[in-house]
């Protein structure tokens, strides 16, 4: 919950999350607050002294996100991630820690990644990108400033995508399917926040990694459909493992054996053409443009709006409700199934405009067609 009043998106509002903590036998004190005005910082940590004595535990969790490169960046939406996310959490933390300092028991906890320098980390969505990265930047300078007053200062980051309502907003009611529930953060950040505060500092902790050191195995009971505990989609900022890049690396040198002339992409359309069904476009309902870069590089559509279908190359005869934009061996490793849309999205890969969620509607067309192709 993140508003006062009921949101026509979002679930829930700070009063019902606040009966939900006392129901299960915790104490809460709902403040409307905007982390960007400094005396409605001020005015809640007063508030919550004054009603629990103390602040032992700061989270900052609040953040806001705009998944656009430079050029489709406007300053309104650059500067709201910034006073959000980096601004509002050094603000906060500011306000906590007189008060923090004074706790036996002091922890500070801030929900963002690694600082992992890796570019393409960079490239598709650097203002968020930087807006994150300055949370981060506060564990690394305040653990250090802090570490003599005994204040714990760390970060804690999800290893997949977490089911939330923002996620769904971003790609879809499927991305239910490859998400873990938020109770893997919710357990993550207590065995974090449970740890002697001089012991623990100054770490980018990652929530798997953490319940595996508590002593948790069965990391499956925290998949949305266990079904898919295996085929989880990767979370921001996290580089995938080296035997999985080894692999992949592995795969783009066969592809470059077979040469540029094997023209992948207009033998997957001809396959996909055969699908083509009035059940199949009853179901997706979009028309889809691809602008495929590299060694094939053109423009092919797909129309799962109309009649019973149809796909072939050149722009589509009516106005696309979605453009995707990656190279050939992307296309052809999503439609193959060796690439979920959803990670090729998040990982940079792949470039969208126009309906996100009619675009992600692919990652499920994928999967049925997945066995055909």
């Amino acid at each position: 919950a993140k508003t006062s009043t009921p949101h026509p998106k979002l679930p829930g509002t700070i009063y019902t999350a606040a009966e939900e903590i006392e129901k299960v036998g915790g104490r809460a004190h709902p403040c409307v607050v905007d982390v960007r005005d400094e005396q409605q910082v001020r005015s809640a940590v007063q508030d919550a002294v004054a009603k629990f004595g103390g602040i032992d535990i700061l989270i900052n969790n609040a953040s806001a996100i705009s998944l656009t490169g430079t050029l489709d960046t406007d300053m309104k939406r650059y500067d709201l991630m910034h006073h959000i996310n980096t601004r509002g959490t050094f603000l906060v933390s500011k306000e906590c820690l007189p008060y923090l300092t004074k706790s036996n028991h002091a922890h500070i906890l801030n929900i963002s990644p690694p600082l992992n320098l890796n570019p393409i980390w960079f490239a598709p969505h650097v203002a968020y990108t930087m807006a994150k990265y300055g949370m981060s930047m506060c564990v690394l300078g305040m653990a250090e400033e802090f570490r003599s007053a005994k204040v714990a200062v760390n970060a804690l980051w999800p290893r997949t995508a977490i089911h939330t309502a923002a996620i769904e907003m971003l790609t879809g009611p499927d991305s239910l399917n490859v998400s873990r529930k938020v109770d893997i953060m919710a357990d993550a950040a207590y065995a974090v926040l449970v740890r002697e505060p001089t012991q623990c500092t100054g770490r980018f902790l990652i929530d798997d990694e953490v319940l595996t050191e508590a002593g948790v195995t069965d990391l499956k009971q925290y998949a949305c459909n266990p079904e898919y505990a295996d085929k989880l989609m990767p979370d921001f900022f996290l580089d995938i493992p080296e035997n999985e890049l080894n692999a992949i690396k592995e795969d783009i040198k066969q592809r470059k054996s077979v040469g540029a002339s094997s023209g992948q992409i207009p033998a997957l359309f001809g396959k996909i053409e055969t699908l083509l069904s009035p059940e199949l476009v009853q179901k997706t309902q979009a028309v889809f443009q691809f602008n495929i870069e590299g060694e094939e590089k053109g423009t092919w559509h797909l129309d799962l709006k109309n009649g019973t279908g149809s796909c072939g190359s050149g722009e589509p005869k009516i106005s696309p409700d979605a453009t995707l934009t990656m190279k050939a061996n992307n296309f052809h490793d999503m439609f193959s199934g060796k690439l979920k849309a959803a990670t090729a999205y998040m990982t940079g890969k792949l470039k969208i405009s126009g309906d996100l969620n009619k675009a992600m509607k692919l990652e499920k067309l994928m999967r049925s067609l997945k066995s055909k192709l």
